[in-house]
């Protein structure tokens, strides 16, 4: 095994382990841990961590649609304006100069890490409930949102999908989750290959960290019940708080 495979193997792994047990999204281990120990652009870090979160993706879809966890015409609503933002978002990460595509991933970042420790607090904070058409016009807007961040940030969109269906539309987090890792994957699947196209894809690294988040992820989910979860969201929300801030200093060259 050479040194690229083992290191992209390892990172699949660390992203998808840390990512099962505290339940975030793989993009935001993954992209940071690829820039600093492979040295690469940020660029290329955001489409090639969200070309490897297209068959995750898939992966967690099938495991939660066995078990009945997923709206699918809710997917489908998502998936319909995510599939199109999500090409608008790649393209606009590519033309950002570097620096400036650092400093708003650090900003996703810290929006991620607030996401993480309000998640046990997020069913009550539930108010209303769109119903009716206003539910398929809500989903439309969240796939927009989500599908343009996906893009962008090389991540799957569920930070903003599972959120949303769960304050809004009173979804069980397990539901939730299950819809989004569905809509991710057309959605993601145009932002990867809008990426590939441009050239932000490296595709040496794919079997690595495919297989590396796949088998961490697996992990991570079944061993997550054993660990003590609101300590380790906690460190781990202050880990990318931390990530977060030293990509928001990046400094204009």
């Amino acid at each position: 095994m050479n040194k690229l495979v083992f290191y992209s193997l390892l990172i699949g792994f660390v992203a998808g382990f840390l990512g099962g047990v505290v339940g975030v999204g793989g993009g935001v281990i993954m992209t940071p841990l690829m820039v600093a120990t492979l040295n690469i652009s940020q660029h290329k870090a955001h489409g090639t961590s969200l070309f490897a979160l297209v068959f995750t993706g898939l992966t967690g879809a099938i495991a939660y649609g066995i078990k009945g966890s997923i709206d699918v015409m809710a997917s489908l609503f998502l998936a319909t304006t995510a599939i199109i933002t999500a090409r608008e978002g790649a393209k606009f990460a590519n033309s950002l100069p570097e620096w400036k595509l650092k400093k708003a991933f650090g900003a996703f970042l810290i929006f991620t890490a607030l996401i993480l420790i309000l998640k046990p607090y997020l069913s009550n904070l539930h108010y209303f409930e769109v119903k009716g058409e206003l539910k398929g016009i809500f989903l439309l807007i969240t796939g927009i949102i989500a599908g343009f961040l996906a893009g962008m940030m090389g991540i799957g969109g569920g930070i903003i999908m599972v959120p949303a269906l769960v304050l809004i539309l009173n979804y069980g987090q397990h539901i939730a989750q299950g819809t989004s890792l569905l809509c991710m994957v057309p959605s993601g699947a145009v932002g990867a290959y809008t990426h590939l196209k441009l050239g932000n894809v490296i595709k040496n690294l794919l079997p690595g960290l495919i297989t590396g988040v796949i088998v961490g992820t697996y992990i991570g989910s079944n061993i997550a019940h054993l660990l003590s979860e609101a300590n380790l969201r906690i460190i781990f929300a202050l880990i990318i708080t931390w990530t977060g801030i030293r990509f928001l200093k990046t400094q204009k060259p």
